[in-house]
């Protein structure tokens, strides 16, 4: 235990105590959801970032709108500068959206997942209103589906399916503030299907003790690299070493990393520091994340060049399958 989570300890029976009053509020009914008028799938998680939700929200989407679904996603847009309820423009900046919205409306606006529109907002009821409002009057009659980025702990919107994506760290991390865990492993229960990576297979069977009734799925996740050449790898994301481990393991010639808090925003004095160290180690490239590339401005990218971008892709074990266990769910309720 490090010095500040020890101060932090004594904080976790309030923030524990706030958690389940808001809790039991909504199991028993004395608060009541909002619910909006088409069907919701919450994709979401326990922790604080690093469980790889982006992904698999944006995999999700691809495989409903397959399946002829209008698709939307809904997300609060963390660490943006406009507070309003808008919808997201692919070639906007991540300072007004936030870096995962700009990254899922990108990765989702090619020809074959056209209408995988992006709505931000911190009510994402609101967010939600304004994507039915103004699809209402667009003459596309498929069903429509709402997609709720980082939605688990979001109770104030009604749901019809919660997603969970699971990191085997979880299993050993402490509430917050001491910890990284928003919510307790026993909240799974809420769950309606939960995921997990390949290399955490062997978590199945605790998963399946603390919630007999959701089905596993299993992600597949691979980096798209480009051939480098003692190349300087940095990101500001949760799990930096992950990401490094990564691409030493896929490319090997790596120089030197950096990492940075999550969701930083990069200045001026941060480039230099980047171009210092390219200059240290003779590197000729820089490599980093896609989250991390939406978060730099056109000025920047060009100062880091060349920089190279690794592609994070998900796919889901058994897709047909998942893809119509979501949609009998959906049916159902």
């Amino acid at each position: 235990m490090s010095r500040t989570q020890g101060l932090l300890t004594p904080l976790v029976p309030l923030y524990t105590a706030v958690l389940n009053a808001k809790n039991t509020a909504y199991d028993r009914g004395w608060i009541k959801p909002k619910h909006l008028a088409w069907p919701v799938i919450s994709v979401g998680n326990l922790s604080v970032g690093g469980a790889g939700k982006t992904p698999v929200v944006i995999r999700l989407a691809q495989l409903l709108r397959e399946q002829s679904h209008n698709v939307d996603v809904l997300s609060r847009g963390y660490g943006r500068s406009s507070q309003n309820v808008e919808r997201v423009d692919p070639d906007g900046s991540a300072a007004r959206y936030g870096d995962e919205p700009i990254l899922i409306a990108r990765s989702s606006n090619i020809p074959v997942y056209a209408n995988v529109s992006v709505y931000v907002g911190a009510d994402r009821y609101a967010a939600g209103s304004l994507a039915e409002r103004e699809h209402a009057g667009s003459g596309i009659h498929l069903a429509r589906i709402h997609l709720l980025d980082d939605g688990f702990q979001h109770r104030r919107l009604a749901r019809d399916v919660d997603i969970v994506v699971l990191h085997s760290s979880d299993f050993n991390e402490r509430l917050l503030p001491a910890g990284r865990l928003r919510e307790p492993l026993a909240t799974l229960k809420r769950a309606s299907i939960l995921i997990l990576r390949e290399e955490d297979r062997h978590l199945e069977t605790e998963l399946q003790r603390r919630n007999p009734t959701a089905p596993i799925w299993i992600q597949h996740r691979r980096l798209a690299i480009p051939q480098l050449k003692r190349a300087v790898a940095f990101c500001a994301i949760a799990r930096p070493d992950e990401f490094f481990s990564a691409l030493r393991s896929h490319s090997g010639d790596i120089a030197a990393t950096s990492a940075f808090r999550d969701h930083h925003t990069y200045s001026d004095a941060d480039l230099d520091q980047l171009l210092d160290l390219r200059d240290q180690h003779c590197s000729e490239v820089f490599i980093t994340t896609e989250k991390d590339w939406v978060r730099l401005t056109p000025e920047q990218r060009t100062r880091l060049a060349p920089l190279n971008v690794a592609r994070l892709e998900v796919v889901f074990e058994d897709e047909p399958a998942l893809t119509a266990h979501l949609l009998n769910l959906i049916v159902r309720k």
